[in-house]
């Protein structure tokens, strides 16, 4: 097995499996963080004029279904590997009276045949390809002649100390922490600005923009024991250490991020790359 093969596997076992069911159980705290990257894209899909518009990593369908909303004469799809998320967000899309589909696929190797385009979108899903290049020639060939692309994908973790916060306040109490390889698949996959414009140069993509956002987030904070056990690092880093001691590890990030409430709400911001590019004409 190749390395980009590997990967994939490792990518469909977690978003296919617990990953996918984490995220599922976590939507709305989920749709509440990222809520403000939403409202961009679906701003961006109104203006477009795009009549089929493709949503990529798509999870439980938040950004698909507000770009519905947002640009009613369009065609929304939605694609990702898992599907959990993609079973509630056909569910989401029904309740809602949608114009919208979901794809059970990689968009790295998916074959789209007739299906073409004229404006994609993506929030936080593109970072996770085995074989970036490869995966965004594969979304040109589904692009039309002159179709945009608009992302959003993380920068750095010190441009992200909320996403961070647990990881450090536990550092210490730890005898192994996660391993990060820069430009490697992953939450922070992206942050190298250059890397980005090289892998859209490289899979054909023009006018590349790359430009920093800082976008302020919120969540209730009545949701914010759903964050740290479910989707913040705790789990991931107590399974990696066993012997520590777990109290004073859960004690060390819940007061990390107490830090970010703020009344009844927990707000911190989201250092962004929006990343828009072109197909060819």
């Amino acid at each position: 097995m190749s390395q980009a093969e590997d990967i994939r596997a490792q990518q469909k076992s977690h978003w296919d499996g617990a990953g996918g069911e984490t995220w599922v159980d976590a939507q709305s705290v989920m749709d509440a963080m990222f809520e403000g990257i939403e409202s961009r894209l679906a701003a961006s899909a109104a203006q477009s004029g795009a009549s089929r518009i493709l949503d990529t990593g798509c999870g439980t369908g938040a950004v698909t279904l507000a770009a519905a909303k947002a640009a009613q004469s369009a065609h929304l799809t939605g694609i990702d590997i898992s599907g959990p998320m993609l079973a509630l967000a056909r569910s989401r899309a029904s309740a809602a009276g949608l114009d919208a589909e979901f794809i059970k696929a990689d968009a790295e190797t998916h074959d789209f045949g007739d299906n073409h385009f004229d404006l994609m979108i993506s929030r936080f899903g593109v970072m996770f390809f085995a074989d970036p290049v490869k995966a965004f020639s594969n979304l040109k060939s589904a692009a039309t002649d002159g179709a945009i692309l608009h992302l959003y994908a993380w920068r750095s973790p010190a441009d992200n100390p909320f996403m961070s916060a647990g990881t450090r306040a536990a550092a210490p109490f730890l005898d192994e922490m996660p391993k990060r390889e820069k430009n490697a698949p992953g939450q922070f996959g992206f942050e190298d600005r250059d890397y980005v414009h090289s892998i859209l140069k490289d899979a054909g993509w023009t006018g590349i923009d790359i430009t920093p956002e800082d976008v302020p987030c919120s969540f209730p904070v009545s949701e914010l024991p759903l964050f740290l056990d479910r989707l913040g690092p705790l789990p991931r880093l107590l399974e990696m250490n066993p012997q520590a001691d777990e109290d004073a590890v859960r004690a060390a990030v819940r007061e990390a991020y107490g830090a970010y409430i703020d009344g009844d709400e927990v707000r911190y911001t989201a250092g962004c790359w929006s990343i828009k590019a072109k197909a060819p004409a």
